[in-house]
């Protein structure tokens, strides 16, 4: 592969994690958060913030299945994969390789 073309693949996924976390923060703000667009960063711990709970979770699992038409097993409903946006994002974009 050419350094142009390593570039673009980068690229591409650089607008991809961008486009994915839109929609997820889009998700959390209408859905767990009722519309109120909290304050939250790429890198807020969404359990300890109390915005994400068991329910929540599972609920933001069948969202991020359905909108990026991935599986997720049980064993990947981890914080390590779903406790930011930023982890969820790199989640996201690992799954759809």
């Amino acid at each position: 592969m050419s350094l142009a073309g390593e570039f673009d693949v980068q690229r591409d996924l650089a607008a991809d994690k961008s486009s994915i976390g839109l929609k997820v923060r889009a998700y959390i703000v209408d859905n767990l958060l009722l519309g109120t667009a909290d304050d939250f960063d790429d890198n807020t711990e969404l359990m300890e913030a109390g915005i994400l709970d068991s329910t929540g979770s599972m609920e933001l699992v069948a969202f991020l299945e359905t909108t990026f038409a991935i599986a997720i097993e049980d064993d990947e409903i981890i914080p390590e994969n779903l406790n930011s946006l930023a982890r969820i994002c790199n989640f996201v974009v690992q799954k759809s390789n």
